[in-house]
């Protein structure tokens, strides 16, 4: 009870703080903008955006025509009496003579072609929307009902034959013939509700009504459309939903990040150190108000757009993973700049990371290493197991309990304060959680538990090259997964070795070096064998988790490329740090061809 009771005291100072901080220094500044915001919304609702205005000259020699065109503020039309399409002397990307269109064929000339396409378009559906039979007008009308593909994606690149597609010879029905009712000829809705709904179709802007459906579900409509509605679902629509959680999770986490950054600046930090309270309840006081605001953050945008409950069940382990991230960037950093910097190219990896795979979302098995694919699937109607759970967030569980740790070991005078270079930093923050008494154990240790990283980082490359032509991906991916997982071994050994490096006899190279080897072995295959089974059906999966059957070849190879790398140290001092783990990584792709290629049969 006593740890609760820090825990909650420390997260009332903190919430006491923030808000003091903010009503200080932008607050005032908030208020400015919200005006400015306010007088700009009024400035626009009444005179409306021009940006585009004028962009595309039309030249036309039909005056009723011209008419219908100037009506789109984008084209600049001009009265011409050619009988032909003349582009002399003129700067017209195109020319309509006697209803017939002519372009340049530059890009911009293409561009005018296709804006001019959808205004007649819409032209032509509002000519349809006032005809008085409106079901003359729109003879097919299409109940839309989704069904979820049964195609094995996994077949080919598993390198499973398929049966091609039939010939030009009839299909025979096999098998019993099932009753199917004939659809009712009328729609359940009057002729006034259709054409509203219609008419209000045909004015909104394609591009974002899409969107705006995930939000609204009251379409007098039902599912039913007119053909010209029709458009291909998209895993974007949901994606760009998902956009409205993900952005004030990391927006929150960075105040908790300046939070930390601040105390270490003015040395505020000192306080709580002094204080007879444990670090950990110190890091979990000052972290819990951001994360109840996160999570009520999340909670109060579910209730809005009427989404399951379910979808915070993905999102809780993203908060804590932000939460964590800030946590160690504002114990890193020295400035606001460098803290600048590092959240940036935290907030594009991460972003990366969880957005790239839900666009393969119902399509391949890589799109469940992103939590993000749970919700695209939860707010399309499309359940999801508690295996999959595990899949998409055990990464960013394991992660996030890693980085805490850390920080909390390190949670002390000598590193929140301290001045030296971000690099020389990162290497006390390990050397912290490797003990001198034992070390061949905290190599173990620290090799395992690098493994979700090592996953993590592994993923988002095999994410990036699964776009690119093969073999030029596997090549890709071969690299980086190697080099990856060498400097995730190599990184414990150089600590130490930056440490002391006459710790480093030859014996001790032996001991280290199966440390590692054996603690990379077992955390890989552990979280292999629990979490990423799925991913291994997928040829790309199997370029990161060969030999799964024989254990003594890939503690063999791990065990040889942290040798190269300790020995190049050994050797060379740290100035062959880079060349052995580049030595190591050939080594490593070896290895990886040997099975690819079938060397081993």
């Amino acid at each position: 009870m006593g740890d609760l009771k820090d825990i909650a005291t420390i997260a009332r100072w903190e919430v006491k703080k923030s808000f003091s901080v903010m009503g200080r220094n932008v607050l005032p500044l908030a208020i400015v903008l919200f005006v400015l915001l306010v007088l700009v919304t009024g400035f626009t609702t009444q005179s409306g955006l021009h940006l585009q205005d004028g962009m595309y000259e039309v030249g036309v020699n039909d005056p009723a025509l011209a008419g219908l065109i100037a009506g789109d503020p984008r084209f600049s039309v001009y009265q011409i009496s050619a009988a032909s399409p003349d582009w002399r002397g003129n700067s017209f990307d195109l020319i309509v003579i006697n209803g017939e269109v002519f372009y340049r064929g530059t890009e911009k000339s293409k561009s005018a072609l296709k804006t001019l396409e959808r205004n007649y378009g819409k032209y032509v559906n509002s000519v349809y929307n006032a005809e008085e039979d409106l079901f003359a007008a729109y003879p097919l009308w299409i109940d839309v009902q989704p069904q979820k593909s049964e195609l094995d994606f996994l077949a080919t690149q598993s390198g499973q034959s398929i049966t091609a597609a039939p010939g030009r010879q009839a299909p025979v029905p096999e098998g019993p013939v099932a009753e199917i009712p004939t659809p009712s000829p009328t729609l359940a809705f009057t002729r006034d509700e259709l054409r509203q709904e219609l008419t209000k179709t045909s004015s909104a802007n394609p591009q974002i009504s899409r969107y705006t459906e995930i939000l609204t579900t009251d379409n007098a409509m039902g599912n039913f459309k007119t053909p010209s509605q029709m458009s291909p679902p998209l895993p974007f629509d949901s994606i760009i939903l998902i956009f409205v959680f993900i952005f004030p999770l990391y927006f929150t986490s960075q105040f908790f990040m300046m939070s930390i950054m601040n105390e270490r600046i003015e040395r505020k930090g000192e306080i709580l150190l002094s204080m007879p309270v444990k670090t950990g309840s110190i890091i979990l006081g000052k972290m819990l108000p951001y994360f109840l605001g996160m999570l009520a953050i999340c909670t109060g945008l579910t209730v809005w757009i009427g989404a399951p409950f379910i979808i915070l069940l993905p999102l809780v382990p993203v908060i804590f993973f932000f939460l964590a991230n800030a946590l160690i960037i504002g114990m890193l950093s020295r400035s606001f700049k460098e803290l600048s910097f590092i959240s940036i190219f935290f907030s594009t990896v991460a972003t990366s990371y969880l957005f790239f795979p839900s666009i393969f979302a119902n399509v391949h098995v890589i799109s469940f290493i992103s939590p993000l694919t749970l919700i695209v699937l939860s707010l399309q109607g499309t359940a999801w197991t508690a295996t999959d759970y595990l899949y998409s967030t055990s990464l960013f569980w394991l992660t996030s309990a890693v980085i805490f740790f850390v920080a909390a070991r390190n949670f002390k005078e000598e590193r929140l304060f301290s001045e030296k270079n971000l690099v020389t930093r990162m290497r006390e923050f390990l050397s912290e959680v490797l003990s001198r008494k034992r070390p061949f154990l905290s190599l173990f240790l620290l090799t395992g538990f690098s493994i979700p990283f090592i996953f993590m980082v592994q993923m988002m490359c095999l994410v990036l090259f699964f776009n690119l032509p093969m073999p030029y991906s596997l090549v890709l991916l071969l690299l980086f997964a190697a080099l990856i997982e060498e400097i995730a071994k190599g990184i414990g050994i150089y600590t130490i070795y930056a440490r002391d490096a006459a710790f480093f006899t030859w014996k001790n190279v032996v001991y280290a070096c199966a440390a590692t080897a054996i603690g990379f072995l077992v955390g890989e295959k552990l979280l292999l064998f629990v979490t990423l089974a799925q991913i291994t059906e997928s040829v790309f999966g199997s370029i990161l988790f060969l030999s799964l059957g024989v254990l003594w070849m890939p503690l063999l190879l791990h065990f040889a490329g942290v040798l190269i790398v300790t020995a190049c140290l050994k050797l060379g001092g740290r100035g062959w740090f880079a060349p052995g783990l580049a030595l190591a990584m050939v080594v490593h792709c070896l290895y990886n061809l040997y099975f690819i290629l079938g060397w081993l049969s």
